[in-house]
């Protein structure tokens, strides 16, 4: 695999990077721009990530106004905020409606705008108005966004259907598009950032990813959807690499991990050019490093932190939901921090405390079995995605039967977003927690409190104004107080102690904040703090992993457990480790 550098990229004056929350996409864009500013290119930094560190990475204060990066030559950058531009954008739209519809009308309309969907489109809206600025693209030789829209996006977008008022269209139920209701100004600036978009000669699109399954397979939907759209110059860089010959200790069985999942990389992955960052010690959290990782091999060592005493024991914390009476429990979190592992590890505690346990996820793979192997006294069942989409696309097709084939078009969209498919999916959750009769079930993945809300005002406004077709289920409207009883339902965040992962974590409990949920507890996954080894690489990363377990700290106040990074098989009675 070839090393990467910037000027492997020189010739194009866009570029795009993607990928899975926590691979590098900041780290990795920000070097390119500092290379290529480097070479003597005029180049323009854009962040749309809500979760963006470039500030702190930087050093300076960043804000919708382009400023001049002192310290490289060349280099400028702005920061386009997507949640303040959402909720600009969420106000333009439901303002007209304010005093002419009831409130609980433009209470639902507030959360239809109020999810990643819309987040994504309002930052495609400025991102597509920078673009289209002639004399700011014509001053800059490269134009690099760190976090490009996904195929979703781009598909709403290019949506005749989707330009409408979305109170005259949305009777298909809780809908994630009606943020497309206030666009029809922009529609010729948008063609124009598609066909940027989808020009070869000026546009890479950059896949970002880990030598890992999850964001691999990420990096895979995304580079299949952006084809599908007519979106071809792709490339793919795989972070964090372990080069050396014969690593001893955590690295070793680090690389063996990476050797096993690079051999199992998706076909449509293989096939792209691909370029492969190595593994460094040190974070990329400042200019000086991202220096560093440009030129040599040594980075900036991190002060010294102390541990911390003030994390629970894992088994205190689950005695505790155990005598607390919990009935449902769930374990939330990103893709890839361990969720599936964490929810069997807890389901085998409690079966063995004498609970009777019901365990259910929705991952695909239905990886459970094989994780739990011969726990029989546990009831484990898998939720199969694919299925659950597919009978509520038929119930939601079957409301719209008569409607134009753009409307159709309008719709099938819906149902692909991504609250769209969490509603189909915790509709089904909430049949196996209505019919349980165990004494507590866990669920591995829970809906985003967004979801949680649409589906809560969707039969608000049902009742209120009869517009919305969005049945919501007796059992569902039975589930939705019983989570907000945090006696009864207890939420466990499971996490990275990295940057990303952090802040993704963050912002899905202050969501669930919103929808009446409280967090119980945090889990830190896969923590190298407290290996005694010598490797200066480990030290390194051990002390990058301690701001973050004291961000928790501080978050939590005390609340969260760490559970360290694991060599061997987490399957069986090899799940007790974590315990």
């Amino acid at each position: 695999m070839i090393r990467y550098t910037p000027q492997v990229f020189q010739a194009y004056p866009f570029l795009f990077f993607t990928g899975k929350g926590g691979v590098g996409k900041t780290s990795t864009a920000s070097a390119t721009a500092v290379g290529l500013a480097e070479a003597g290119k005029k180049v323009l930094l854009v962040s749309t990530d809500p979760a963006s560190n470039l500030q702190d990475i930087f050093n300076v204060d960043l804000s919708e106004e382009i400023v001049a990066i002192q310290e490289v030559d060349n280099l400028f950058m702005v920061n386009l905020d997507p949640l303040k531009s959402a909720e600009r954008y969420k106000e333009s739209v439901v303002a007209p409606y304010r005093g002419v519809l009831p409130e609980l009308a433009i209470k639902n309309m507030e959360e239809q705008l109020s999810g990643s969907c819309t987040v994504e489109v309002a930052a495609f809206n400025e991102f597509t108005n920078l673009l289209s600025n002639k004399t700011l693209v014509e001053t800059y030789d490269h134009v690099i966004f760190d976090t490009a829209p996904t195929g979703h996006t781009l598909r709403m977008i290019e949506l005749p259907s989707a330009w409408t008022s979305f109170l005259d269209n949305n009777t298909s139920g809780a809908s994630c598009l009606g943020q497309l209701s206030g666009l029809t100004e922009n529609r010729e600036i948008y063609k124009g950032a598609m066909d940027v978009l989808g020009d070869e000669q000026k546009t890479k699109m950059i896949l970002v990813s880990k030598a890992d399954e999850a964001p691999m397979k990420e990096a895979a939907r995304a580079a299949k959807e952006l084809k599908e759209l007519g979106v071809h110059n792709l490339a793919l860089i795989m972070n964090g690499l372990i080069e050396e010959e014969k690593p001893q200790g955590v690295l070793a069985a680090m690389k063996e991990k990476q050797e096993e999942a690079l051999g199992k990389m998706p076909p449509i992955l293989t096939s792209m050019e691909t370029f492969g960052i190595p593994l460094r010690s040190y974070a990329m959290n400042s200019l000086e490093n991202i220096l560093v990782m440009l030129h040599s091999e040594e980075g900036q060592v991190e002060e010294a932190q102390e541990a911390l005493a003030h994390s629970m024991d894992m088994a205190t914390l689950l005695e505790e939901i155990k005598k607390d009476g919990t009935k449902v429990l769930f374990t939330m979190g990103k893709g890839g921090v361990g969720k599936t592992t964490m929810a069997s590890a807890i389901a085998l505690y409690m079966a063995k405390e004498g609970l009777k346990v019901h365990l259910t996820t929705t991952d695909p793979a239905n990886h459970l079995a094989g994780i739990l192997e011969d726990e029989s006294d546990i009831r484990v069942t898998a939720i199969d995605q694919e299925e659950e989409l597919k009978n509520y696309r038929e119930e939601v097709l079957a409301k719209a039967k008569g409607a134009s084939k753009e409307d159709l078009d309008y719709i099938e969209e819906d149902l692909r977003s991504p609250c769209t498919e969490e509603i189909a999916i915790f509709r089904k959750f909430a049949k196996i927690v209505e019919g349980s009769g165990e004494d507590l079930v866990i669920i591995d993945t829970a809906p985003t409190g967004h979801t949680l809300l649409l589906l809560d005002s969707t039969e608000s406004y049902h009742k209120e104004v009869l517009r919305s077709q969005g049945d919501i289920p007796k059992e569902v409207q039975n589930l939705l107080p019983r989570l907000r009883n945090g006696k009864e339902t207890k939420v466990l965040i499971v996490a990275l102690a990295e940057p990303t992962p952090f802040f993704e974590a963050k912002r899905l409990m202050e969501d669930l904040q919103r929808a009446g949920i409280s967090v119980h507890a945090w889990l830190l996954n896969q923590v190298l703090t407290g290996y005694e080894e010598e490797d200066v690489f480990v030290k390194q990363k051990q002390q990058g992993e301690l701001k973050w377990i004291h961000e928790v700290d501080k978050l939590m106040e005390g609340k969260f457990a760490t559970i360290p990074w694991k060599k061997e098989s987490l399957k069986g009675k090899g799940l007790w480790t974590l315990l």
